[in-house]
């Protein structure tokens, strides 16, 4: 299961890279074990296909020494998934990462007029977070 999690997090990853410039998949696989991610090539490349066959990425074939090289960009849709996916991002790691509430009473179950009298997450913390996982 925590598998599942982390290929969300990877694909995100991805488009994030994406959108800054061009990638292909050694490159990427040697980024995320800088992270602490060990990602085989059995697994970037079918991620990648799937980002490809979703249209968030486009496939640009270079050669490089003689041999052809697969780079990525990100289209319109991926950057629009990944604007979408930064801001649930930023709202679930508010919400996992901030300060619990002591009130009984106050947390998930919460009535709906309880749950709007919260205060927001403060949105240091949640940029904070985001770009330390970066």
């Amino acid at each position: 299961m925590a598998r599942q999690f982390f290929l969300g997090f990877i694909k995100i990853h991805v488009l994030h890279h994406a959108a800054e410039d061009e990638v292909y998949g050694l490159a990427l696989i040697a980024e995320l074990r800088r992270h602490g991610y060990e990602l085989s090539p059995g697994s970037m490349y079918p991620l990648l296909h799937q980002l490809e066959e979703a249209r968030y990425l486009r496939r640009i074939d270079r050669i490089v020494n003689g041999k052809v090289r697969k780079y990525y960009a990100i289209t319109r849709a991926g950057a629009g998934a990944l604007v979408n996916a930064r801001r649930k991002i930023e709202e679930l790691v508010g919400e996992v990462l901030a300060p619990r509430l002591t009130k009984r009473g106050a947390g998930v179950g919460a009535s709906r007029s309880r749950a709007r009298r919260r205060r927001a997450p403060d949105r240091r913390l949640v940029s904070e977070s985001v770009r330390g996982a970066r």
